[in-house]
C-alpha cells in the first residue's frame, strides 16, 4: 500500500471555514479516522463483554460495576504519567505500539477460565495504554491538517467517538449474547489489530519536532508540561472551560432517579442519557459552520449555556421538557470543540502530548467528581433540585472561566 507523499499541507485562511469534504480529501486523515472508529468500538465492546463475564462468574452486580469502573480509572494516572511518551518518541510509532499491545492483552483476557484478578490486571494495562495513544493522536492531528481543517477534523473525531460508543454498546451486547464473552473479547482484540494496520500503512511517520535536541526524561517532560500549562493564563482558563463539563455531565449519574421522580421507567432513563450527547453532536455540526474567529467568540457564551438550561429543572418539569433542556445543554456544550482546538494549537508541538494528557486528566477528574457529588447530594435532596444546583454552580464557574480567558486573550493581543 503506497504511503502518502510528504507534501506540505497549506494552511487554511483564518477567515474561511473549511468543509468536511476538504477534511476527508486528505488520505492520512481517512486512515486515522478509520483506526479511531475501529478502536473506539473495540473499547466499548470490551467494557460490555467484561461486565457480562464477571457477572456470569460471580453473580455480583457490585463486582460487575467495579470491573466497568476500572475501564475509566487508569486514565487518571495514565494521563499525566504516560502522555509525555508522545513527545519523546515518533507519534505514529506510539499509536501502533499501543494498539498492538492492547490487541495482545485483550486476546489474553479471552482465554477461558482466566482468574478474575488476572482479568482486572490486564484490563488496567489495556486502559493505561489508551493515554499515550490518545496523546499521540492529539499531537499528530495538527501535523496532518492545519487551520480550520484541523478544527473540523476534531469535530469528526468527537462525533465519531460518541457515535461509535453507542454502536459499540449495541454490538457488544449482540456479540456477547450470540457468541459469548470470550469470543467477543477476541473480536475486540481484532479491532485493535485492525487499527494498528490502518495506522502503520496509512499514516506517514514523522520525526520528533526539530526543537527537541534530546529526548527529555519522564520527570522532565511531566514537570515541563505542568509548568507550561500553569504559567500560561490562556491555557489555564481553557482547561477551566473544559472542566465546566463536571457540572453538566453530573446529570448522567442522576438519570435513573430523575426518571423515577417524573414517573418514567428504564426507557425514560435511556432517553435522558441520550439527550445531552445527541445535543452535542448536533451542536458540533452547527458550530463548524461558523467562521473560525466567530467560533472563539461564542466559546464563553456557549460554556455558560451548557449549564444554564439545567436551572429550569428546579420546577421539576415533565420528561420531555427535561429532555429538551438537557439536549439544549448538550447543544451548547459543543463549545468543547473550540476549547480543545484552541488548547492544542496554543501548545508548542514539542509538548503537545504531555499538555494534552494533563488537560484530559483534568477533564476526566472534573467529570468524575461532578457525578459523585451529584449522586451524594441526590440522597438528601430531590434529583431535580440537584440538577438545578449543578446548573447554577456551572454558570458561575463558566462565567469566571470565560471572563478570565477573554482577559488573557486581550493581554496576548
Amino acid at each position: 500500500m503506497a504511503r502518502r507523499p510528504a507534501d506540505p499541507v497549506p494552511t487554511d485562511p483564518a477567515d474561511r471555514s473549511a468543509t468536511y469534504g476538504e477534511v476527508f480529501a486528505v488520505p492520512e486523515f481517512r486512515w486515522l479516522w478509520s483506526a479511531q472508529l475501529s478502536s473506539v468500538i473495540g473499547d466499548q465492546l470490551a467494557r460490555v463483554a467484561l461486565a457480562v463475564l464477571v457477572f456470569d462468574r460471580t453473580g455480583s452486580a457490585g463486582l460487575s460495576a467495579l470491573t466497568y469502573a476500572l475501564t475509566f480509572l487508569p486514565d487518571v494516572v495514565g494521563g499525566p504519567l504516560l502522555s509525555g511518551l508522545a513527545d519523546r518518541f515518533p507519534r505514529r510509532r506510539i499509536m501502533v505500539s499501543c494498539d498492538v499491545g492492547r490487541a495482545v492483552l485483550v486476546a489474553l483476557m479471552a482465554i477461558p477460565g482466566a482468574p478474575l484478578w488476572i482479568l482486572c490486571v490486564l484490563l488496567i494495562a489495556v486502559q493505561l495504554l489508551a493515554s499515550p495513544f490518545q496523546a499521540a493522536r492529539a499531537a499528530l492531528l495538527p501535523s496532518i491538517l492545519t487551520g480550520d481543517r484541523y478544527v473540523l477534523a476534531s469535530s469528526v473525531s468527537n462525533i465519531t467517538a460518541q457515535a461509535a460508543q453507542l454502536a459499540g454498546f449495541v454490538t457488544g451486547g449482540t456479540l456477547v449474547a450470540a457468541f459469548g464473552a470470550s469470543n467477543a473479547l477476541l473480536a475486540d482484540a481484532a479491532t485493535f489489530a485492525l487499527s494498528a494496520f490502518f495506522l502503520r500503512y496509512g499514516v506517514r511517520e514523522r520525526p520528533l519536532p526539530e526543537t527537541i535536541d534530546a529526548r527529555p526524561g519522564w520527570w522532565d517532560s511531566l514537570s515541563a508540561g505542568a509548568r507550561l500549562v500553569w504559567s500560561d493564563r490562556q491555557l489555564r482558563y481553557l482547561i477551566a472551560l473544559a472542566c465546566v463539563a463536571g457540572f453538566y455531565v453530573s446529570i448522567e449519574g442522576l438519570a435513573a432517579p430523575y426518571a423515577a421522580s417524573v414517573g418514567g421507567g428504564p426507557a425514560a432513563v435511556g432517553i435522558l442519557l441520550a439527550a445531552n450527547p445527541a445535543g452535542q453532536m448536533v451542536g458540533m455540526l452547527l458550530l463548524t459552520r461558523v467562521a473560525p474567529a466567530r467560533r472563539l467568540m461564542l466559546m464563553g457564551p456557549l460554556a455558560i449555556g451548557s449549564c444554564a438550561p439545567l436551572i429550569g429543572c428546579a420546577v421539576q418539569p415533565g420528561l420531555w421538557v427535561t429532555v429538551a433542556l438537557w439536549m439544549l445543554s448538550g447543544l451548547c456544550a459543543s463549545y468543547q470543540l473550540a476549547a480543545s482546538a484552541a488548547f492544542v494549537m496554543s501548545v508548542p508541538d514539542a509538548q503537545r502530548g504531555q499538555a494534552f494528557g494533563l488537560a484530559r486528566t483534568a477533564l476526566i477528574v472534573s467529570q468524575g467528581i461532578g457525578v459523585l457529588a451529584a449522586g451524594a447530594a441526590a440522597d438528601r435532596w430531590s434529583p431535580a433540585l440537584v440538577v438545578s444546583a449543578a446548573g447554577i454552580l456551572g454558570v458561575v464557574v463558566a462565567t469566571g472561566a470565560a471572563s478570565g480567558y477573554a482577559g488573557a486573550t486581550r493581554r496576548h493581543a
